[in-house]
């Protein structure tokens, strides 16, 4: 299935300074698994050292949220878009 990932700045560097990339992937879990695959050093910024997405990451399928939806487990539909956005905090 092909996805468009679109990827932050801060992980483009990870990347080869790509900020889309097409994968195949069913779930947010085997998206996190196949971006590693191909660009390695992506999902220990995505995720903790128990494979759980971290904090400050949120992860969008279609402009949904997946914390709202099933998490890493969302299936992941041909042609969707998945958005990967590092929160920011300031004051």
């Amino acid at each position: 299935m092909a996805v468009k990932v679109l990827i932050p700045t801060p992980l483009q560097k990870l990347t080869n300074g790509q900020a889309e990339v097409g994968l195949a992937a069913s779930s947010v879990q085997g998206l996190i698994e196949e971006l590693e695959a191909q660009y390695p050093g992506v999902q220990e910024r995505l995720c903790d050292e128990k494979g759980n997405l971290r904090r400050f990451i949120n992860i969008y399928v279609n402009g949904e949220d997946i914390r709202f939806l099933q998490g890493q487990e969302t299936k992941i539909d041909s042609g969707a878009c998945v958005s990967i956005v590092p929160a920011i905090a300031g004051g």
